[in-house]
């Protein structure tokens, strides 16, 4: 069985991530209490995004994956990991370490991007981030859009984006919505 520590190593140079930074505890980002990791560098720069100090991808810390799980391993009452930004697409190796650390630890995995599924399955961010898809359970995708913000769209900023249940959509071979408990998706 390979370990979390012993898979994040590629030859001598450990995986790192550039990221913005994390919250061991949040209650906004997907359901239930989530780590949530903000990786740092996005391409899409939405007018009116929340996060603009995540936009350059030189800014923020380099930090190896293993510290990332580690830290998620001693963060106690956990229900799941959020892989925010930035786009965390941007690092797709850093996501599927992260995911499959997680998922091992029996917690559900979320990611933010401001592509489109069609987008990613299309290859528009890279073949690693067409694989990463694969190691997360729900994408929130779409770009922001300031004029279609919309406070009623649950663990979404703007009406356009989608919660999409990335298992089913694979097999189905298209985006499949997400229904949140109470109907709500």
């Amino acid at each position: 069985m390979t370990t979390a520590n012993s898979a994040n190593v590629t030859g001598d140079k450990k995986l790192t991530a550039r990221i913005a930074g994390t919250v061991r505890h949040s209650s906004v980002d997907g359901p239930g209490v989530r780590y949530v990791v903000f990786f740092q560098g996005c391409p899409h720069h939405c007018p009116g995004c929340q996060n603009p100090d995540t936009w350059d991808p030189g800014a923020g810390e380099e930090v190896a994956v293993d510290d990332l799980i580690d830290e998620l391993s001693r963060t106690r009452f956990l229900d799941g990991i959020t892989l925010s930004g930035g786009d965390p697409f941007v690092q797709p190796e850093a996501v599927m370490a992260l995911a499959d650390a997680a998922r091992e630890k029996g917690l559900t995995v979320w990611a933010y991007t401001g592509w489109t599924w069609e987008a990613l399955q299309n290859g528009a961010a890279g073949e690693a981030a067409k694989d990463a898809l694969s190691h997360i359970d729900v994408l929130v995708d779409s770009p922001f859009v300031e004029e279609l913000l919309s406070r009623e769209c649950i663990y979404r900023g703007s009406s356009n984006q989608r919660l999409i249940d990335v298992p089913a959509s694979l097999k189905a071979g298209e985006a499949v919505d997400v229904q949140l408990e109470g109907g709500v998706g």
